[in-house]
C-alpha cells in the first residue's frame, strides 16, 4: 500500500459479520449448503401497500431528483403519528423528527455531532458493536458498562454513580436489548433520564426491536423531561421488514435534531422520494399487520428454542426481538471454537456472543430470520452432530 490509511482506521476492524459472510460465501461457492442463523435480516415481505407505493412513485417523472435533507412532510408526519399511536409520545414533525438512511447511520451522525476527541461514551457490554466502533472512529473513548444475568441485563446505575463521570458525554442504551432480548421498562427509563440529567450526559436509546414478539411498546421519550437529555433512534428495518431499504429516524429536542442535521446534510443528498412514499405506507399499516408478522416469528421461535435445548443452552423464554440468546454449557472450552466447529461440521452458522462484548463470551445467539423448513433442517443437522459425541465441539 503506497498511501497510508488514516490513523482512525487503526481503531476499528472490519465488521465481524462482513468477514463471516465472506467466509460463508466462499464455502457456498465450494459446494456447501450453509444455513445462516446468524444475522437478523428479516426475510418476510413489507406490506403490499408499501411495495405498491414504491412502484407508483418510481413511475413518476418528478420523483428522481434530489430531496430535502429533512425528508418530505408526509414522512415526518407518519413517524409522528406512529409514535403517538404506539408509544404515546407527542413529536413535532417540523423539528423533533429527522428521517435517516437507516438508524446505523444515525449512530454515526449523533456521535459526530456530539462527541469530541477525548470525550467518554458509555457503551453496553454486551451490546451492538457499532456503538464501540463509531466512538473509536470519532476519537471518543469507549467506556463499557456491564450488563449481565445478575442484573437482568440492566445497567447498574448505583455502581455508575460511584464512578467519576465528568468526561462522559454520551450513553448508549438499547431496549428491547440486542443481543439478549431483554425488555425495557418505564421504571428503568425514569432512572436513566434522572441519571443522565444529573450528569449532563446525552442519553441515546436505539429502539428498532419494539414490535418483534412484543406488545409493550416503550420509548424513552415518554418519560417527563426526556427530550431535554435524550434522543431516540428507530428503524423500519426490523419492524416493517425493510432492512435493505435503509430507512430510519432520530427523534428528540429540536436543538439536538438541528445539530444532527448539520452532520447529516454534509453526508448525503436526501432519500429517494419513492422510498419515502413507501415508508409512509409502511408506518400506516394496521396493528393486525404486525400481528401476522409475529405469528410467523412465534412459530419459528419454538423451533429455535428446541435447538437451544438440544445444545443444552440455558435461555430466558421471556426475551423478545429477532433472536434467542442462550448460555452455553459450562463444559465447553471456547464459544468461538464451538460455533466454528458447528459451522464446519454441520454447515449451520450461529453467532458467538463474544462479538457483543466480554459479557457475551459464554453465550450464543440464533436468529429467527429463517423459514420453519430451514430451522427444522438446521435442527436435524445438529441432532446428528450432537449424536456423534461432544468431543468434536470443544467439550472436555
Amino acid at each position: 500500500m503506497i498511501v497510508k490509511p488514516a490513523t482512525r482506521t487503526e481503531s476499528v476492524q472490519e465488521y465481524y459479520f462482513s468477514r463471516k459472510l465472506a467466509q460463508i460465501d466462499k464455502m457456498r461457492r465450494e459446494g456447501a449448503s450453509i444455513i445462516n442463523l446468524g444475522i437478523g435480516s428479516p426475510d418476510q415481505m413489507p406490506s403490499e401497500n408499501t411495495i405498491n407505493a414504491l412502484i407508483s412513485e418510481s413511475g413518476k417523472p418528478g420523483s428522481h431528483g434530489y430531496q430535502s435533507y429533512t425528508g418530505i412532510p408526509a414522512l415526518r408526519k407518519a413517524f409522528a403519528d406512529w409514535y403517538k399511536k404506539y408509544f404515546r409520545v407527542d413529536l413535532d414533525p417540523e423539528g423533533e423528527i429527522l428521517p435517516l438512511m437507516g438508524s446505523k447511520e444515525g449512530i454515526m451522525h449523533i456521535s459526530m455531532a456530539f462527541v469530541n476527541p477525548g470525550d467518554e461514551v458509555l457503551v453496553p457490554d454486551p451490546g451492538y458493536p457499532t456503538y464501540t466502533s463509531v466512538t473509536n472512529l470519532v476519537g471518543g473513548i469507549v467506556r463499557k458498562y456491564d450488563l449481565n444475568e445478575k442484573t437482568g441485563w440492566m445497567p447498574d446505575l448505583d455502581s455508575l454513580e460511584k464512578e467519576n463521570l465528568e468526561k462522559v458525554k454520551l450513553m448508549w442504551i438499547n431496549y428491547p436489548h440486542m443481543p439478549t432480548g431483554t425488555k425495557g421498562s418505564l421504571e428503568l427509563y425514569f432512572r436513566l433520564v434522572k441519571f443522565a440529567a444529573k450528569h449532563s450526559i446525552l442519553l441515546c436509546n436505539d429502539n428498532p426491536y419494539s414490535f418483534i414478539l412484543n406488545k409493550e411498546y416503550l420509548s424513552i421519550l415518554s418519560v417527563e423531561g426526556a427530550k431535554e437529555i435524550a434522543l431516540e433512534l428507530n428503524s423500519l428495518s426490523k419492524s416493517q421488514n425493510m432492512a435493505g431499504w435503509r430507512i430510519g429516524m432520530v427523534a428528540g429536542h429540536r436543538d439536538y435534531i438541528r445539530e444532527v442535521l448539520k452532520v447529516k446534510s454534509n453526508m448525503d443528498s436526501g432519500m429517494f422520494l419513492g422510498l419515502q412514499a413507501a415508508a409512509v405506507e409502511a408506518l400506516n399499516a394496521p396493528e393486525s399487520w404486525y400481528d401476522n408478522v409475529n405469528d410467523v416469528y412465534a412459530k419459528r421461535r419454538r423451533i429455535v428454542e428446541e435447538i437451544m435445548d438440544l445444545l443444552k443452552c440455558r435461555f430466558n423464554r421471556e426475551q423478545v426481538g429477532l433472536f434467542v440468546w442462550g448460555a452455553i454449557p459450562d463444559e465447553i472450552k471456547s464459544c468461538e471454537e464451538y460455533v466454528e466447529n458447528i459451522l464446519q461440521k454441520t454447515h449451520v452458522f450461529i453467532t458467538p456472543g463474544f462479538i457483543f462484548g466480554n459479557n457475551g463470551e459464554r453465550y450464543i445467539r440464533i436468529s429467527l430470520c429463517a423459514t420453519e423448513e430451514k430451522l427444522r433442517e438446521a435442527k436435524e443437522r445438529l441432532i446428528d452432530f450432537v449424536n456423534i459425541g461432544y468431543s468434536v465441539i470443544g467439550i472436555q
